[in-house]
């Protein structure tokens, strides 16, 4: 059975790695848009910014936010002073950290799934009078559904399993920002505390298995099909 503080874990996991799907879209779906569509100088640069969190420690990650968004941060401190809106030490922090890490595989997803689309369907478009933001929005967007869909469910993987960057910009406090990862590292710590981390594994294995099955039947179901198939 599970204890009280693994069940509270395994809760604020799940609302932490939905949410952080949640934020993470709208941005994810632009900048895939962008980087598959559009030309433009330093897109090479922008490309690899995107891919930082992938590429730096998720520890020098957390403490990026936490030099950007704690209580004395650049962005933080005028949130905190004029809206009383704060991430460090919150579950919301754990939030923007999930989203954060997420972020490069949700815009890859997309990308892939945008780039798939052949352009002459945007050409298609722009000759029957359709502006790019409408032809987007009713020819790209519809047809990279499942694309956005296999990206959602690989960003709420990697979410769900996030460490590095939650711990160093939020800490681990049981009940408020402790996730199932911060739980199994603080169970290491615990005589006894094995079985915990089993549980805790079995659980985290079997969403995150879940959600790469998910995605990976979608990315099968990505395939542009022509309007006369």
């Amino acid at each position: 059975m599970f204890t009280p503080a693994e069940l509270a874990a395994i809760a604020l996991s799940l609302r932490v790695s939905l949410l952080a799907v949640l934020c993470a879209l709208p941005f994810a779906v632009a900048t895939a848009y962008v980087l598959a569509r559009k030309q433009f100088v330093g897109k090479t640069a922008f490309d690899a910014i995107v891919h930082l969190p992938l590429l730096m420690p998720p520890v020098l990650t957390g403490y990026a936010l936490l030099v950007l968004l704690g209580k004395r941060g650049l962005i933080g401190q005028p949130l905190d002073a004029w809206f009383g809106v704060s991430f460090a030490f919150r579950w919301t922090g754990a939030v923007v950290a999930a989203a954060i890490m997420a972020f490069p595989l949700f815009v890859r997803s997309v990308r892939l799934s945008l780039e798939a689309i052949p352009r002459e369907i945007d050409e298609m478009a722009s000759t029957l009078g359709a502006r790019p933001w409408r032809a987007f929005w009713q020819v790209l967007l519809p047809l990279s559904l499942p694309g956005i869909g296999a990206g959602a469910v690989l960003a709420f993987a990697k979410a769900l399993g996030e460490f590095g960057a939650t711990i160093t910009f939020v800490s681990n406090i049981p009940g408020q920002t402790q996730t199932i990862a911060l739980a199994m590292q603080t169970l290491t710590q615990a005589p006894g505390g094995s079985a915990g981390i089993w549980r805790l594994a079995i659980v985290s294995l079997a969403l995150s298995v879940g959600a790469l099955l998910a995605s990976e039947w979608m990315v099968r179901r990505a395939r542009y099909r022509m309007p006369s198939e």
